[in-house]
């Protein structure tokens, strides 16, 4: 869960000990037994209150939110950021009626716009919050300025969209160990009991040494709203940002990055290598997006991951992961609330071998309960180190799939290629965004075989 690191533990042939691993787990373990026995009392004006801060008022953030404010202690929502003032309305709409007492964000503290991050940030003291949520490609600027100003600070996913923001969360991080900061990440499926039972039985042997694992998301296709009368086009592909590269890295990374994560996190690696193939067969949405991604991974020692994504209506649809070992199979992972182990490969009943019997359980709020205690009792608390390399081994999956090539792990890491360069000087949505449409009004979408992704 927590690590110092430097950039010199990047490269991905230094996988984590067995005896390493173990450690961690015990002390995962025993900070979940201390918090899972706490109780989460209202609001009290107690003088620990902790600050909050939101920047990027969508679901997931104002979800977040909602979460931080229902951990044990005082705390209390003090600002909100956003491009666009009717997602902070949003979030106070929603939000108000569950907390009253908790949320105090008066119009000074409401900011809006491209440096709204900074405005809400400076609004906090040292050791306060702030929850970043913005579209991914803003997280490493985001990140950075709240660590400089001594925050704590909760992270949605994804955490960047290219090699040269991958580099900027991993340094901001190390910053972030070195001021005793707490970093808690948005990977919460690291934080659901079912799933850490399910990997440890893995890690334990049940199903033999592992040498398959796949992640996939297939379902239906991703929404796009049409251009508005009198909307600026960085608005449009902001409002947008999950149909354009740039803001959230692909279908691939922001998608499935849950169920990559897992993959590592069954075979304690991270991959050396990955070639792919995609592509837009029947999406007609004025987008980038690619409508199918497969990429297939080559850990260090020769195993195999794949990662399978689709998002096209009437089709065979699964939101999981399911593992091979030499003993038996796995079905797990985000999208699979009560995971399966069997023995052999056939997944029948009579093979059971393992399931999760316990109650449900709220991996949000549970991630959450984590961070809030370790800033309440100043506990060592960093998710940055594994969190990044789990969205980077997606990021590497979209170069794969978009060039059509084999790419390794360590010259993907040494690529300076952005795909937004200068985003940390964009101030007004009337600027122009990284892409623009063509004469044809539609936008470039990647070409493999053409692509240059390095």
């Amino acid at each position: 869960m927590t690590a110092r690191f430097s950039m010199n533990t990047l490269s991905s042939s230094r996988p984590t000990s067995r005896r390493e691993f173990l450690r961690t787990t015990a002390r995962t373990v025993a900070a979940t037994a201390a918090v899972g026995a706490l109780s989460r009392p209202g609001y009290t004006a107690e003088n620990n209150t902790i600050k909050i801060a939101l920047v990027g008022c969508g679901g997931r953030g104002t979800g977040a939110a909602g979460q931080a404010l229902s951990t044990r202690g005082p705390t209390q929502l003090w600002a909100l950021a956003d491009v666009f003032d009717y997602k902070v309305q949003g979030t106070l709409n929603q939000l108000q009626p569950r907390f009253k007492e908790q949320v105090a964000v008066p119009k000074e503290r409401q900011f809006v716009g491209l440096q709204a991050y900074k405005q809400a940030i400076d609004s906090l003291d040292k050791g306060d919050v702030v929850i970043l949520a913005t579209a991914p490609a803003f997280r490493p600027i985001h990140f950075e300025y709240a660590v400089q100003r001594g925050l704590n600070a909760f992270i949605e996913k994804s955490f960047a969209v290219d090699a040269p923001g991958t580099r900027r969360i991993l340094k901001a991080g190390e910053a972030a160990s070195a001021k005793n900061l707490k970093i808690a990440t948005g990977l919460m499926s690291r934080h659901s009991k079912a799933l850490e039972q399910a990997v440890q039985q893995i890690h334990d042997g049940a199903i033999g040494d592992v040498i398959t694992a796949w992640a996939y998301r297939m379902h239906g296709p991703v929404g796009y709203a049409p251009k508005q009368p009198g909307q600026s086009e960085l608005a449009h592909q902001i409002t947008n940002y999950s149909n354009f590269t740039w803001l959230n890295g692909s279908f691939i990374v922001d998608w499935l990055i849950h169920n990559i994560d897992v993959c590592c996190w069954v075979k304690n690696a991270w991959p050396v290598s990955v070639q792919g193939m995609g592509g837009r067969q029947v999406r007609t949405d004025n987008d980038q997006l690619f409508d199918h991604y497969f990429a297939e991974y080559t850990f260090p020692d020769g195993t195999r991951m794949a990662a399978q994504g689709r998002h096209i209506a009437n089709c065979y649809d699964f939101f999981g992961n399911v593992v091979q070992g030499t003993k038996g199979c796995g079905v797990l992972g985000e999208g699979i609330p009560n995971p399966r182990l069997y023995k052999g490969h056939q997944q029948r009943a009579e093979h059971l071998l393992w399931r999760y019997r316990g109650e449900p359980y709220d991996q949000y709020q549970y991630e959450h309960d984590l961070f809030f205690d370790a800033i309440r009792n100043d506990r060592p608390y960093n998710e940055v180190e594994r969190s990044a390399k789990s969205c980077f081994a997606a990021i590497m999956g979209r170069m794969a799939c978009e060039s059509g090539k084999e790419i390794t792990w360590d010259e993907a890491l040494a690529s300076n290629l952005e795909l937004a360069p200068g985003l940390d000087h964009l101030t007004s949505l009337d600027a122009p965004p990284p892409i623009q449409p063509g004469p044809d009004g539609r936008y470039p979408v990647a070409q493999p075989g053409k692509t240059v992704v390095l």
